[in-house]
């Protein structure tokens, strides 16, 4: 049996993948994947991911030189989330130029707070910033 066939796929063929630094243990990112992004990613150790926005496969790093190399791919109890320890390239996961993208914390007045510092102006790590 094939073991992409153990990940349970919502209506639209997708999986949430939350993306983790392998060394602190820090959530940087949170994407989709579709089932050749989940193969590409197994058979490469690199961050692939489906962009929805942009309705195609998305190499992370293909753009921002941001690449994740994959150190370990784990799925949850349900079978319906993947979770990759990965190395963050660059120490960048964000498309704002943050180390991860929660960066926000909320505080006792219920305001967010922005917590993380930009690392890189993103203007100068994509010609267009953009949202995924």
């Amino acid at each position: 049996m094939n073991w992409l066939n153990d990940v349970k796929f919502d209506a639209d063929g997708l999986v949430p993948a939350i993306a983790q630094d392998a060394q602190t243990g820090r959530i940087l990112m949170v994407a989709w994947m579709n089932r050749e992004a989940l193969q590409l990613t197994a058979d490469n150790k690199r961050g692939v991911y489906w962009s929805r926005s942009r309705q195609k496969l998305w190499h992370k790093g293909e753009e921002s030189g941001h690449v994740q190399i994959v150190k370990e791919i784990r799925l949850d109890c349900d079978g319906d989330v993947i979770t990759l320890q990965i190395e963050q390239l660059g120490g960048i996961a964000c498309h704002t130029g943050r180390e991860s993208c929660f960066y926000r914390r909320l505080d006792d007045k219920h305001t967010w707070q922005t917590v993380d510092p930009v690392l890189k102006d993103p203007h100068s790590i994509y010609e267009h910033p953009k949202h995924d």
